[in-house]
């Protein structure tokens, strides 16, 4: 479903970072082959003071701030098709959605709207972004094409609609939604139609996320802090992966061959898909959190 892309900006920012002998000998720097995807992962942290948005490989290794701004910068989506991250900010006053390069340049505000515009998440083509927002008067589901254009309101609720995110196909959007009393996962059609509740259970179910294997993670407080959990499409085989009561485990995100998941549970930690060999990738008093793969 996803495919490799020329990965120029970020590995030439590396390769800088590099010792020479490392640049003469073209180590693989991202953990996959030359014809490989990338094995990188995008995140917010607070860790120079400001939540900005940093890039590690899926070791923790080589990690760079790209945003380097005194506004809020968070949920960073990256697409290689697109070959752009896109990330929210209020840098103009309010979030918006921008998009940037992988070494932070080329920056554009692609929604610009007085409203609070949230959670970016690009299609399996590059060519469209989901997002939610309040600029109808409360927060609704969004698609736009990639430059900002063509915005398409998807759902008419009431309640709150949120955390989009596009199956591997592109015909289906999982989002999160208040609608039936408490935080549920749900799932429509790439159109808005077809809306169908897939969780049933007390607490919060949010931040979903869709893997090339048609399975959906997503996080949940019905354990009573927040805990990993993944299910299928129809809502069934929903399994609890990961049980660690002390700490909250928040924003799971697919690797793009399925076998892994990223998430943060203040630091950002990796894991299988299972919910073993649970890994730590940063250690940092502040804050790192939202984490994604580049795919």
């Amino acid at each position: 479903m996803f495919i490799s892309r020329p990965f120029l900006p970020f590995t030439k920012l590396l390769l800088l970072a590099m010792p020479a002998l490392t640049m003469l000998i073209g180590c693989d720097l991202f953990g996959g082959g030359k014809d490989s995807e990338p094995q990188v992962i995008a995140f917010s942290s607070d860790r120079d003071g400001n939540s900005e948005i940093y890039i590690m490989g899926t070791d923790g290794s080589n990690l760079a701030n790209i945003s380097n701004n005194p506004a809020l910068e968070q949920s960073p989506d990256w697409s290689l098709r697109a070959n752009k991250i896109a990330f929210v900010t209020d840098r103009d006053g309010n979030p918006e959605i921008y998009l940037m390069n992988d070494d932070g340049s080329g920056l554009v505000n692609i929604t610009n709207n007085a409203a609070d515009d949230f959670a970016p998440s690009w299609s399996p083509d590059g060519l469209k972004i989901a997002f939610y927002s309040d600029r109808d008067g409360n927060r609704e589901i969004y698609v736009m094409n990639s430059d900002g254009s063509g915005v398409t309101r998807l759902t008419t609720n009431a309640a709150i609609d949120r955390d989009p995110v596009w199956s591997p196909d592109g015909n289906s959007i999982v989002f999160a939604s208040d609608r039936d009393g408490d935080r549920e996962i749900y799932i429509m059609d790439a159109n808005g139609s077809g809306q169908t509740r897939l969780t049933n259970a007390s607490g919060f179910d949010y931040r979903a996320d869709w893997n090339p294997s048609s399975r959906i993670v997503f996080e949940s407080t019905r354990a009573g802090n927040s805990e990993i959990y993944v299910i299928d499409p129809d809502g069934s085989n929903e399994t609890q992966i990961t049980n660690n009561p002390a700490t909250n485990q928040t924003n799971p995100a697919w690797s793009p061959d399925a076998s892994k998941i990223v998430y943060s549970d203040g630091d950002i930690v990796i894991m299988n898909s299972d919910g073993t060999g649970q890994t730590r990738l940063t250690t940092n008093p502040a804050g790192d959190f939202g984490p994604t793969w580049a795919r």
